[in-house]
């Protein structure tokens, strides 16, 4: 969801401005999808390189979060209207105590929706997924170390990716960045090596239903193909 700043600077808003309107197009674009079928979306909403911004631009970024948080707990919100389970993903530990309780209230609240499921990444790096989920991986194993006989690898890829965060999803077919990037910035390295990255030029909260309706045409397109990859790896 990127451009949220640079939509306020080019409108002379204040900045948190920019992050209110881009909730606004995430709001949409998650009902376009839900109304489209799309089962499981994932958002990345905040980095654990955006604690480095400047200390007043995070804490009214995590004050939007919150406020948004509580809104998902509304019995009208989108979630509940569309029967979406939500789940948080990242290193929870880094939040504030009240947006990790919020987090855990709603991921509770929505545990029995079932029929889609929406995934919001916060405090969360790809780099950090994984260093953690070889952590897991290696206590989980810990006590066969001792006993191998060096002739079969101790750890597989079905090792790692069960204590990946993102072990609640499948990998993504689609994703995309708005602003033209065509970077991923430590989002989702692990999953989407068979992913069709759609990058239209607008800023995130100029987003719309034609962007991803072009996005969804191009993975059409392109699926014969990744399946080829997919049974290749």
């Amino acid at each position: 969801m990127d451009g949220n700043r640079r939509y306020a600077k080019q409108r002379g808003l204040q900045e948190g401005i920019g992050h209110r309107v881009g909730f606004v197009a995430l709001t949409n674009m998650l009902k376009y999808c839900y109304e489209l079928n799309v089962v499981y979306v994932t958002i990345y909403a905040f980095s654990i390189e955006n604690f480095k911004r400047k200390p007043e631009e995070v804490q009214s970024t995590m004050q939007l979060i919150l406020e948004k948080i509580e809104v998902l707990l509304e019995e009208e919100s989108i979630v509940n209207r569309y029967g979406v389970r939500v789940h948080f993903i990242g290193n929870l530990k880094l939040l504030s105590k009240p947006i990790k309780l919020a987090a855990e209230r709603a991921m509770k609240a929505t545990a029995q929706n079932s029929k889609a499921v929406l995934s919001i990444c916060i405090a969360y790096t790809s780099t950090d997924e994984i260093v953690h989920a070889v952590e897991e991986t290696c206590l989980e194993k810990q006590d066969e170390f001792s006993t191998t006989d060096g002739n079969e690898p101790l750890i597989y890829v079905a090792d790692v990716e069960k204590h990946m965060y993102m072990g609640v999803a499948p990998d993504p077919d689609i994703i995309i960045r708005s602003s033209g990037e065509t970077r991923l910035s430590n989002f989702l390295l692990w999953q989407s090596a068979t992913s069709i990255l759609s990058s239209p030029r607008i800023l995130w909260p100029e987003i719309g239903f034609w962007h991803l309706v072009q996005a969804i045409v191009e993975f059409q397109r392109n699926f014969a193909f990744l399946e080829k990859l997919r049974k290749q790896s």
